[in-house]
């Protein structure tokens, strides 16, 4: 099984749990639904050197990064944090209600604590074992973490995968895509009935 198939199992079956909270499913088709938008506005914003986080912080910004690049790591081809996977959720977050922006900003300061109480460090700060420890505990069928830090690290996981596999790293890099799958811009439908 490929890496890519492994994410999307990993995936479906994080989102299909009965348990799963509805802001955790609103923010996962949020993603799903403004994909292009998202990568385009960023595209922009990028190339003319104005980006900025909307929603994070600095030291949030860097959480989702690590969160991001320990989700989908660098291998033969980039990973989430050369895709810039923290850009399109902190740009995706700006677009969505904000009581679900507010359970990821929430999640990220719960997943800190976490880390704290286990190993006495923030998430960033803490070892990449320890990291991947917690992950391992909050990915744990039946695990023993609180259900709101799963939920948010099931979001995270769903952000992190759309993100990476609708940009043109994942695309071209990671899916081979020729071209045909990723466009640099989207002309809408040109069926004559269906323009205006």
């Amino acid at each position: 099984m490929n890496r890519r198939d492994a994410l999307n199992r990993m995936a479906a079956a994080g989102l299909g749990a009965a348990t799963t909270a509805a802001w955790v499913q609103q923010l996962s088709a949020l993603a799903q639904v403004q994909a292009d938008h998202v990568h385009t506005a960023l595209t922009s914003a990028q190339a003319a050197g104005t980006w900025v986080p909307k929603v994070f912080n600095p030291h949030q910004q860097q959480t989702v990064v690590v969160l991001a690049e320990l989700i989908i790591p660098q291998t033969e081809t980039p990973g989430a944090k050369g895709a810039l996977v923290d850009r399109f959720i902190d740009a995706l977050l700006a677009t969505a209600p904000v009581a679900d922006r507010r359970q990821v900003v929430t999640g990220i300061g719960k997943l800190d604590a976490r880390s704290r109480a286990l190993f006495r460090a923030d998430f960033v700060s803490a070892t990449p074992p320890q990291q991947t420890d917690l992950l391992t505990r909050l990915s744990a069928e039946g695990g023993t973490e609180a259900r709101d830090l799963v939920d948010f690290f099931t979001v995270m996981k769903s952000m992190t995968i759309t993100g990476y596999y609708t940009s043109e790293i994942g695309m071209r890099d990671e899916l081979g895509d020729n071209g045909q799958l990723f466009l640099p811009t989207y002309e809408g439908c040109t069926h004559p009935e269906h323009q205006q």
